[in-house]
């Protein structure tokens, strides 16, 4: 037989898939006609078939090289050398392919392909393109292209194309599987599901395609759902760390944080290398208040990755709860240094820096800081309000929170909240809230109209808020936790005020109003915040303790015999100037004790350091750890006497240890924050008890340690004077506030007025 007789029989045989044979009989042809091209290439497309690329792409090179303009022998080139993981070259045999033969969707697809693993997305973009002017029904290059689309961002561009490939390959999975990304990425959850589902009826072993569907579930608002399809996931692929991370992620939100934490765990033994997990876990642990495990957990993961920026902003989140301010400001100042365009991360250093400032000049440079960076480009967006300018009309109040909860905040709202005028106010609630509780339930029933806002995004709750017709926006979370300071620097309210979280600022034009109180603020203080300042008459405050239960109980020192002092503000208030000036104290009441409120661990060791540096001894301190609200209150029955913080007052924490009968001393300071119990005790008459010097605050405490009548009758009356005080006085309150509501509504009905005259 000839070479081309061979060669004919050899390409039948090919075809049959009888491949043994075929390669006897191309080996001969080859024998006759050593330089034959086509017997090389096809040759080449056998060894390539059966797993030699190394020998394929030197038959196909050597065809290529006989017969430079033959297309195919270029492709065959490329496909060898793709195999082998050249890219480069391959994607330069693909060109010459398409260079010589334009009408060969092939060679396009397959160049399209390297370009799109070289990480060259508008060449490949382009490839692909061309594949479908030649072939409208190429299902892979529709794929490909969505999936291009889907990594720029280009959601509905995807879900059009994966669409369109699943609709002419609808047994293909991973057509499936992409869409059913696009349609979770556009947020279409309920397409992504129906997608997803369909998917699993082919493959009901697909991995990804139950973690894609455990996303769409999630979506829909079924957790229990998702995690069964998360868990699900995990065991068709147990080292699946993102499944496990996910359902971490849902058990932590459905507040079952040891089952969160165990899954978290699970993804990490998963994939040791994976940050995500190990700074989830390490945030769960915060939460739990297991400080040191989570100090541990994102140290694990900067070592991974000492450049990502949310665990050096996470670690300082940790380290503030343990009393280590001056190192948490450090991290959040390195995590902005890694990324600037983090408004979340400039808000913690903004209030952290509350707890060691001592002149309201720092706090605010800081805020204004915030706000040029990230307010002002939004001022474009600002746009007038529509409504009704009538000064005495019923007003809507709208109130933003992420802590409509078990939370120290509700000791303050919720007396605001049930003693409204609905006659002159109309409440509506904006609540961000992680975990509703039973709180949540109560505070929602004290809303005209409440609003569930956690999904939304912060332009999507300004539009809201618009669309409600707000008249004054109050703010109650500022630069806290859980914040919402771009929704108010859109300015979705023609009015905008900012109360409860903290007295300070915000830095934020936007905000045109701050509430405070004379003793927070006396005058002189004006420029030390953005917002123009309200002052109510009486106090910031109006607390309910939300029970009636512990009692109070007698001072301890009249069993014990020596008067125990105590701090339970959160160890980021317990500053080396505060310290300092409580050592005098046990300096000059001798026996005396300290209890202070710090979770165990190294938080506790470098107290304790600190503590030895004020020449305090150890054997005189002890400690609680954090507690559930009855438990805390219950553990001011070991205390005679609070010492106050500074240069950050106790507040909330005052108020409770008042409630329980037990006096505070306070040291006033340089700003507000610091001024708190100069209000409080001013409202209880008690002005004695807050110092204008260290001098006076040692004088005070060891005056008071040594008066063991009047330590009695203060624990006997503090609580009844404390309820009958404006510090209580909540029908008092809410018409105070509404006032100034008013009097802010009536400020911007006349500025409106002159700017249309």
């Amino acid at each position: 037989m000839t070479a081309d007789e061979l060669l004919e029989k050899a390409t039948l045989q090919h075809r049959a898939g009888l491949l043994a044979e075929a390669r006897e009989l191309y080996q001969a042809a080859l024998a006759q006609a050593p330089e034959h091209p086509l017997a090389l290439f096809r040759s080449g497309l056998l060894a390539l078939q059966t797993g030699h690329a190394e020998a394929a792409l030197s038959l196909t090179t050597r065809a290529a090289a006989i017969a430079p303009t033959e297309p195919r022998y270029h492709l065959g080139c490329g496909q060898a050398l793709q195999v082998l993981g050249r890219w480069g070259e391959a994607a330069d045999a693909y060109q010459r392919a398409v260079d010589l033969d334009a009408s060969s969707s092939d060679a396009s697809f397959a160049l399209a392909v390297c370009h799109d693993r070289l990480g060259r997305p508008a060449a490949a973009q382009a490839a692909y393109r061309r594949t479908l002017e030649l072939d409208p029904r190429h299902a892979a290059a529709l794929a490909n292209l969505g999936v291009l689309a889907l990594a720029a961002g280009l959601n509905d561009a995807a879900v059009q194309l994966l669409s369109d490939a699943l609709r002419i390959e609808p047994t293909v999975s991973s057509h499936g599987l992409n869409l059913g990304i696009a349609l979770c990425r556009r947020r279409d959850f309920a397409a992504a599901q129906r997608v997803l589902e369909g998917v699993l009826e082919t493959d009901p072993l697909h991995a990804e395609a139950r973690f894609n569907l455990g996303l769409a579930l999630q979506g829909l608002g079924l957790p229990r759902e998702a995690l069964a399809e998360y868990r699900h996931a995990t065991r068709l692929r147990p080292h699946y760390a993102d499944a496990f991370t996910n359902a971490g992620n849902l058990h932590k939100e459905l507040g079952e944080f040891e089952l969160a934490a165990s899954a978290y765990e699970s993804a990490v033994r998963a994939e040791p290398a994976s940050v995500a997990p190990r700074n989830n876990l390490g945030c769960l642990m915060r939460t739990l208040g297991r400080l040191d495990a989570a100090e541990e957990q994102l140290r694990g993961a900067l070592a991974l990755d000492p450049g990502n920026a949310a665990l050096h902003d996470n670690l300082g989140n940790v380290l503030k709860d343990a009393g280590d301010v001056d190192a948490a400001i450090a991290c959040f100042r390195t995590a902005l240094a890694l990324e600037p365009r983090s408004a979340a991360t400039h808000s913690n250093l903004v209030y952290t820096l509350n707890f060691v400032a001592s002149h309201a000049e720092i706090g605010l440079a800081e805020a204004r800081r915030w706000a040029e960076r990230f307010a002002e480009p939004l001022r474009a967006q600002q746009r007038p309000h529509p409504n009704e300018p009538a000064a005495e009309r019923r007003l809507r109040i709208g109130y933003v929170s992420a802590d409509f909860r078990d939370h120290c905040q509700s000791l303050f709202t919720i007396p605001l909240l049930s003693n409204h005028d609905p006659r002159a106010v109309e409440v509506h609630c904006y609540s961000s809230v992680e975990r509703p509780d039973a709180t949540t339930r109560r505070i929602e029933a004290l809303a005209q109209v409440w609003r569930p806002v956690r999904s939304l995004s912060d332009e999507e709750l300004a539009q809201r808020i618009r669309a409600d017709a707000i008249d004054v926006l109050v703010d109650l979370t500022m630069h806290m936790a859980g914040g919402r300071p771009l929704v108010f620097a859109r300015k979705p309210a023609p009015v905008q005020i900012a109360w409860l979280a903290y007295p300070g600022t915000t830095g934020i034009e936007a905000i045109d109003y701050r509430i405070s109180d004379p003793r927070l603020d006396p005058p002189g203080c004006e420029s030390n915040y953005s917002e123009a300042t309200l002052l109510l008459p009486d106090a910031f405050w109006c607390y309910d303790p939300l029970t009636d239960e512990p009692e109070v109980g007698p001072p301890p020192a009249l069993e014990r015999g020596h008067v125990t002092f105590g701090c339970l503000n959160n160890p980021c208030k317990l500053s080396p100037a505060s310290l300092t000036l409580w050592a005098k104290v046990l300096a000059a009441v001798p026996g005396s004790r300290l209890v202070l409120m710090v979770p165990p661990g190294s938080a506790r060791d470098k107290i304790g350091m600190r503590l030895a540096a004020a020449r305090i001894a150890a054997e005189r301190v002890s400690y609680v750890p954090f507690r559930p609200r009855a438990d805390y209150l219950r553990g001011f029955h070991d205390i005679d006497i609070v010492l106050d913080t500074l240069p950050y007052n106790g507040h909330t924490t005052n108020l409770d240890a008042l409630w329980m009968g037990v006096p505070v001393i306070s040291r006033s300071g340089n700003t507000c924050v610091g001024r708190g119990a100069s209000s409080q005790m001013h409202c209880l008459g008690m002005p004695d008890l807050v110092a204008g010097s260290d001098a006076d605050f040692v004088s005070a405490a060891t005056a008071l340690a040594a008066d063991r009548p009047r330590l009695t009758a203060l624990r006997a009356g503090l609580r009844e004077r404390l309820t009958h005080s404006p510090l209580m006085d909540a029908p008092r309150f809410a018409r105070n506030m509404e006032s100034l509501y008013r009097l802010a509504w009536r400020n911007y009905v006349e500025s409106r007025s002159r700017r249309v005259t």
